[in-house]
């Protein structure tokens, strides 16, 4: 890459520069991003001030700050080489998994979840952004039937989605299958005007835009249209054998435990089977117990069954949802 770096070893430690030395210029401006923003995203996560001078960034602070922000600038840059391109989030991802996120480390990254089996769709390649969600898309390749929980915004359903997606697209899996429980969120809405599909569709949303994040819109409908991916409410799933399909059940939580034990042995042959939920968000009736919750209990120790938990660390949506959380936690504790 033809990138380099001198530790001069003669000052105070607090104020040891390591100097990284980027040849090109164009990709280096992408790598500081708009603003600098990028860099003093870095500098504001691991404590370190980076400066720019020339075609060099010279990074001062201790040394585990300085040793891992020279990771992360070096590894965003070789994404760059590799025609890729670099935002907030690839920074934020970087800085979580605190190792490389080169093209030549993705190779090692989808080896360990399946061989020849990359997390790419028909938009943009897809990388898991924090450990525990590695984790996850490795089970959900490596095994037929597997659980996300954890809070909002920790990509359970947006990765089991583009994993799905990747499937699919390599010719694993004949079909997308993906479901909720049409359950209100805590209000009455009343009923809603129009033919079936438009009044379950407000409740399929999220679903929706996990698919058009990964797929042309024109062939999401048309793929719906040749019913080569379904989405539909959980009640529609009953007497159902579904075979070669990659299926997605969300907002598990809300599934009562009749409706999670019927899901559950809709799967066929050839098929892979994703639960997710979020144990604090139940809006079934009071008194009315949480299928998720009665299935993690009797499926534990269930060959090929997987479980992942993601904790408000793992949320990836806007910094403030995880001190949100991780607010309503303590608060939860100390009641």
């Amino acid at each position: 890459m033809g990138i380099s770096a001198l530790t001069p070893p003669t000052k105070p430690e607090d104020m040891i520069e390591t100097i990284l030395e980027f040849p090109d210029n164009r990709l280096l401006i992408e790598l500081c991003g708009e603003f600098d923003r990028n860099l003093a995203q870095i500098e504001h996560q691991l404590g370190v001030h980076i400066l720019r001078r020339g075609n060099r960034l010279a990074v001062i602070g201790e040394k585990s700050g300085r040793d891992q922000a020279a990771a992360v600038l070096r590894s965003l840059y070789a994404k760059l080489e590799g025609g890729r391109n670099v935002a907030a989030g690839d920074v934020d991802g970087a800085l979580r998994m605190g190792r490389p996120v080169s093209p030549a480390a993705e190779g090692e990254q989808i080896e360990l979840f399946n061989p020849g089996m990359e997390l790419r769709t028909r938009k943009k390649p897809i990388e898991p952004r924090t450990e525990a969600q590695k984790a996850y898309v490795a089970n959900l390749f490596q095994n037929e039937l597997g659980f996300g929980i954890g809070p909002a915004g920790t990509g359970k359903t947006y990765l089991a989605v583009a994993v799905g997606v990747t499937m699919f697209l390599a010719g694993a899996v004949e079909k997308i299958v993906l479901s909720r429980p049409a359950v209100e969120a805590g209000e009455r809405l009343g009923f809603l005007p129009g033919d079936m599909k438009e009044k379950v569709d407000p409740y399929m949303q999220p679903l929706y835009d996990a698919l058009n994040d990964f797929l042309p819109a024109k062939q999401v409908e048309k793929l719906i249209q040749e019913k080569r991916i379904e989405i539909a409410p959980l009640a529609f799933m009953r007497g159902r054998t579904l075979s070669n399909a990659f299926v997605v059940l969300d907002e598990a939580q809300n599934a009562t435990s009749m409706q999670m034990k019927m899901f559950l042995t809709r799967l066929g042959e050839g098929s892979r089977m994703v639960i997710t939920g979020d144990r604090t968000q139940i809006d079934l009736p009071r008194g009315t117990a949480s299928g998720l919750a009665e299935a993690e209990r009797i499926l534990k120790g269930v060959k090929g069954v997987t479980f992942n938990y993601f904790t408000a660390k793992d949320v990836v949506r806007h910094p403030l949802v995880a001190r949100i959380i991780e607010a309503y936690d303590r608060d939860e504790a100390q009641v």
